[in-house]
């Protein structure tokens, strides 16, 4: 359904997860169709589905304006505020969501909640340099902290850098601790993504509901 919104020509933003790649794919198969649409990537992985699939990539710095984003999220509440980065490319994906004029975000209803935080970390993107000082600051912001592992290794994003998943109680007040956040040093950004969501489809098992930011 989120393809739907898509019209031929337009410059697309590609996501990162699973759901992403369903609509990549999705994306694929209408240009197989005779559709053309200039897709900017959010992740490496997403880059390299889209390439096999002939679309065309360019780079957000050719496309600076997004006219749709489609991607998934970890978590939605009923202002259509969200958190995201599982999939390890917040960064990324909120430099395109900041870009884009319409951004869809496709789930399940099992990732709806009433407050953020409620079943899910929140992802921070922070520098390797002095990963462990930075750690340790976020900790005093009353959560648990973990370094995001790939094996027995840290995870490493497509920037170079680390991620801390950091478990809150639910969080009341989402922009205060996002300012909380993003003011340690060695934090580059976290996933907590406010305002952005225009659109949310969340599939369940009598079909495809669409919420809408107010404006």
């Amino acid at each position: 359904m989120a393809t739907e919104y898509l019209k031929d020509g337009m410059v697309i933003g590609l996501g990162t997860g699973r759901t992403a790649a369903f609509a990549i794919r999705r994306i694929g198969a209408l240009v197989a169709d005779g559709m053309s649409f200039t897709a900017v990537s959010t992740s490496e992985s997403s880059t390299k589905l889209a390439d096999s699939l002939g679309i065309n990539v360019s780079t957000l710095d050719e496309h600076p304006v997004i006219d749709v984003t489609i991607d998934g999220a970890d978590e939605v509440d009923p202002q259509l505020e969200l958190v995201k980065g599982k999939g390890g490319a917040l960064l990324r994906e909120k430099i395109i969501a900041a870009s884009t004029r319409t951004e869809i975000i496709v789930v399940d209803e099992a990732k709806l909640v009433r407050t953020l935080g409620e079943k899910e970390a929140i992802p921070v993107e922070i520098l390797k340099f002095g990963h462990v000082s930075t750690l340790s600051r976020l900790s005093r912001l009353e959560c648990t902290v973990d370094l995001r592992m790939d094996g027995d290794r840290p995870f490493v994003t497509d920037n170079g850098n680390y991620i801390a998943d950091c478990r809150f109680k639910p969080i009341d007040e989402p922009h205060r601790l996002q300012g909380q956040i993003n003011t340690i040093p060695g934090v580059v950004d976290n996933g907590l993504f406010l305002g952005i969501a225009k659109i949310v489809l969340v599939g369940t098992k009598s079909g495809v509901s669409e919420m809408k930011r107010k404006r």
